[in-house]
């Protein structure tokens, strides 16, 4: 008599979910991926969509492609309602999916630390929508000054203001100085795209603050070198349709600023309140789940999370980085679990291999953080391309991206400056 296989159920095709359904591939198991959205995204990446210099399809592939050669792996396209602990179910919209080891591998969304109301004017970069829409609107900004008579709202339309300075404002603040410097240098008649100016506004003392303080200094002087102005210190306190309020110890200005990007925070994705409501998990301030040593659930060892949505302590007094590394190594080893766990073997707890840390700033200009290693400039910038172009998924992919990267670098041009969609429509409100 036939017994039905082990049901896998992994909520999440980032790189989390995607690397334990890869590890699965040849496990006595049955998997289903469930994804809202048909592709899995290569998230670092997501600027270079947002300044131009990759198109969507250069770091977006189908999670069917990815997965075509895993016999024993289905992708469902569907949205996730709850979860039923009791009769071990994943709710969806539109149905229900019965699991024997839950995987939840969700990540995380921006957060504006309860101003909601600030994401219409000031979006954050998680999504490709979210990428398109920072692009159109940061072109869009360019065209609208071309057309403007009045200097002071010259000046308004050609300041960009980039809020947090993490790695992902870093790279924003940088790619958007080159564009303004450089790609657009003599396509405009009545404005100079150079004299766009880029502020970069972090609360903390420096940017890069989870990085040593030299590779911080580097990248503040590499960013000064190409334009931007940086204000540490600083903190926003309202975000307005036509620019932002700031704080600087007793000091508060008002910056007018038509594209403001949203770097400053992050939050679970709603499945973390799910889980926490369905098992009695715990979560943090920002609503990660707490997980134990094997990455599963206090009470609950068929339930797992990984990648961003899980925080992480046992190892260090911090929980581990939000970074692609801890989500493929974790993805990797609760597939081994479980395959360890049906074979009545166990495995040690989980441990993250420190890889290291990269940003880039710029047209050869990157910082890595290695432990006693640090690298910058055009050698970290060599480091840099090199693993994110391995990274990528698709074989396709690391092809067209490293073509697209050589041209620019060769030409300082930037190919996909599509102006798409609503946010093209230039705006006085």
């Amino acid at each position: 008599m036939s017994t039905q296989p082990h049901h896998v159920v992994i909520v999440g095709g980032g790189f989390g979910g995607l690397y334990a359904a890869k590890t699965l591939a040849k496990a006595n198991v049955s998997v289903t991926l469930v994804d809202r959205r048909n592709f899995h995204l290569f998230q670092p990446l997501l600027y270079q969509v947002a300044t131009g210099a990759l198109s969507p399809a250069n770091i977006a592939t189908p999670l069917r492609a990815i997965l075509r050669d895993n016999a024993n792996t289905r992708v469902l396209l569907a949205e996730v309602s709850g979860i039923d602990a009791a009769a071990h179910r994943l709710l969806l919209t539109d149905g229900a999916l019965p699991y024997d080891t839950l995987i939840l591998a969700t990540g995380v969304t921006h957060a504006y630390f309860g101003h909601d109301d600030w994401m219409q004017h000031a979006p954050g970069l998680k999504t490709i929508e979210d990428a398109t829409a920072i692009r159109a609107q940061i072109l869009t900004a360019f065209e609208a000054a071309e057309r403007e008579t009045d200097p002071a709202k010259i000046r308004e339309w050609l300041t960009f203001l980039v809020v947090g300075a993490g790695p992902t404002g870093v790279e924003m603040a940088g790619a958007v100085a080159e564009i303004a410097r450089y790609t657009l240098k003599g396509n405009f008649r009545h404005i100079n795209p150079a004299d766009a100016r880029i502020l970069l506004l972090e609360g903390a003392d420096r940017v890069l603050s989870t990085y040593p303080p030299d590779l911080s200094q580097n990248v503040l002087d590499t960013l000064s070198q190409m334009g931007v102005t940086v204000q540490t210190g600083t903190l926003v306190t309202d975000v307005q349709a036509q620019g932002v309020v700031t704080k600087r110890g007793d000091q508060t200005e008002f910056i007018p600023a038509r594209t403001i990007v949203w770097a400053a925070g992050i939050q679970a994705s709603p499945i973390g309140r799910m889980a926490a409501q369905a098992f009695g998990a715990e979560t943090d301030r920002i609503g990660r789940v707490i997980v134990q040593p094997d990455l599963s659930l206090a009470g609950h060892p068929n339930v797992f999370v990984i990648g961003d949505l899980a925080h992480y302590q046992h190892q260090g007094d911090k929980p581990l980085p939000g970074v692609a590394q801890v989500a493929i190594q974790q993805g990797r080893y609760v597939a081994h679990l479980i395959q360890a766990r049906l074979t009545g073997t166990a495995l040690p707890p989980f441990h993250y291999r420190d890889l290291g840390n990269m940003a880039t700033i710029g047209r050869a200009a990157a910082v890595g953080d290695f432990g006693r290693i640090h690298v910058r400039g055009i050698v970290g910038w060599l480091a840099w391309l090199f693993v994110h172009v391995m990274s990528l998924v698709e074989f396709q992919n690391r092809v067209l991206v490293i073509l697209q990267w050589a041209w620019s670098y060769i030409t300082r041009n930037r190919a996909a400056r599509l102006i798409e969609g609503e946010t093209a429509r230039p705006s006085d409100g």
